[in-house]
């Protein structure tokens, strides 16, 4: 009883929110562009326009894939892979020594951690 709960409105709902966190993230980078785009030059992510663009579209698309169960291995791929590359990028804790924000940003990297390991799960129950 308790696997049919599970399988008809927990993993369901899991993968909602899962998508929601991409989705969310993705229309904000759409919106405020140039405020992530300056961060991403700030943080010296190899070709900033093109790697922001990408971003936001597979973060768009694929959390809203993922929002409706459609495409959920690829979608649960991809954004692991984006997930690994906003961590090395953008939160790249070990190079901020005596920055305040060192911390937040390591609470971000480990976040995200959970995150990757929540999409991988996905891809693999999704076979």
């Amino acid at each position: 009883m308790t696997e049919k709960i599970s399988a008809k409105f927990l993993y369901p709902l899991g993968r909602f929110l899962l998508g929601l966190y991409f989705l969310l993230p993705g229309l904000a980078k759409v919106f405020f562009f140039q405020e992530n785009f300056d961060v991403v030059i700030e943080r010296e992510v190899p070709l900033p326009f093109l790697s922001l663009s990408l971003v936001a579209i597979a973060q768009i698309f694929f959390g809203t894939m993922l929002m409706f169960g459609k495409f959920v291995h690829l979608g649960s791929l991809v954004l692991a892979v984006v997930t690994i590359l906003i961590n090395l990028y953008i939160h790249d804790f070990w190079n901020m020594a005596d920055n305040p924000d060192q911390a937040h940003e390591t609470q971000n990297f480990v976040k995200n951690l959970g995150i990757f390991a929540g999409l991988l799960v996905l891809s693999k129950k999704s076979n």
